[in-house]
């Protein structure tokens, strides 16, 4: 038998957090690629949103939430 462990919020949002942090440095590479300034700024911003839910994923299982 095998049993699922329920996700914890904190890995939840580590996840997304790392999901949001790769489709940002995509952007970033596109926009840069095809001198496209206002995708590379979102792709930036898209990348720091990501590694900061990353970051409150992390405090999450720290504190057991």
């Amino acid at each position: 038998m095998t049993s699922k462990s329920p996700v914890t919020s904190g890995t939840h949002d580590e996840v997304e957090g790392k999901v949001h942090e790769v489709k940002g440095a995509i952007k970033e590479k596109i926009g840069h690629a095809t001198n496209n300034p206002r995708l590379q700024d979102e792709g930036t911003e898209e990348k720091f949103n990501g590694k900061v839910e990353q970051k409150v994923g992390q405090v999450k299982k720290v504190f057991g939430k």
